[in-house]
């Protein structure tokens, strides 16, 4: 299975409209990061991982390529920035990772709570049950205390990360009615009206993006590895 050349053009469409940085997941992710590094020349392009199904190959033929692989490797050996995230939550708030943060040495380390969505980790059609996993604004400050001293963390509580991310759908299937922003701001993934349909700035309107927020919790940093004065 390949991506077909409407695919490829739905990506360069946001290019046109000012894109800077971008963050896959799923499928198609050395020749989506080859496209927007390469074709594209996009300043920041990111994959989000557990690493279980990539190879030392694939960091060999697109390890440059990208800027942060978000995910847990043991070391870095492609010269790519190496990002954390970790959900807190009910079984692992207590814990403290101060330790092993230190040894991985990420660039950053993205702290979320644990946030439900309706549809998704909640309620009755849920693919998930996460209601077990959450945890108080108490607990969740209660952590982020503990681990005070980790320079890389970024904290985002339930209140930052709601409303300040734009996320596209993940239909780039010509068959679908793609490429539509998610808002949470009701407690579930309601999708804008589609980009193709109505462009950027409009479907941005419909997508609940708070910009302040997403300011406020930094999500505006370096998006460029040679910004970054890292030491391989």
């Amino acid at each position: 299975q390949v991506l077909g050349e409407s695919q490829w053009c739905k990506i360069h469409y946001l290019k046109l409209q000012e894109l800077q940085a971008i963050i896959f997941i799923g499928d198609f992710l050395g020749k989506l990061v080859q496209y927007c590094k390469h074709d594209l020349q996009l300043p920041s392009v990111s994959i989000v991982s557990n690493g279980s199904m990539i190879r030392e190959k694939w960091f060999q033929t697109y390890g440059k390529m990208v800027f942060i692989f978000i995910s847990v490797l043991k070391e870095n050996m492609y010269k790519v920035a190496f990002k954390i995230n970790s959900v807190i939550n009910t079984f692992n708030v207590d814990e403290d990772m101060r330790e092993n943060i230190t040894k991985l040495n990420p660039v950053r380390w993205k702290v979320f709570q644990c946030l439900l969505i309706d549809g998704e980790n909640a309620g009755e059609n849920s693919l998930r049950e996460a209601e077990r996993f959450v945890i108080s604004d108490q607990q969740f400050q209660d952590f982020l205390e503990r681990h005070s001293s980790i320079s890389c963390l970024v904290p985002e509580s339930n209140q930052k990360i709601r409303d300040s991310y734009l996320i596209l759908d993940k239909y780039l299937s010509p068959f679908y009615s793609s490429m539509r922003f998610l808002g949470c701001r009701e407690g579930r993934k309601d999708p804008s009206k589609s980009v193709l349909d109505v462009g950027v700035e409009e479907a941005i309107q419909f997508s609940g993006f708070d910009e302040k927020m997403f300011l406020k919790r930094g999500g505006k940093y370096l998006w460029r590895k040679a910004d970054m004065r890292l030491e391989w």
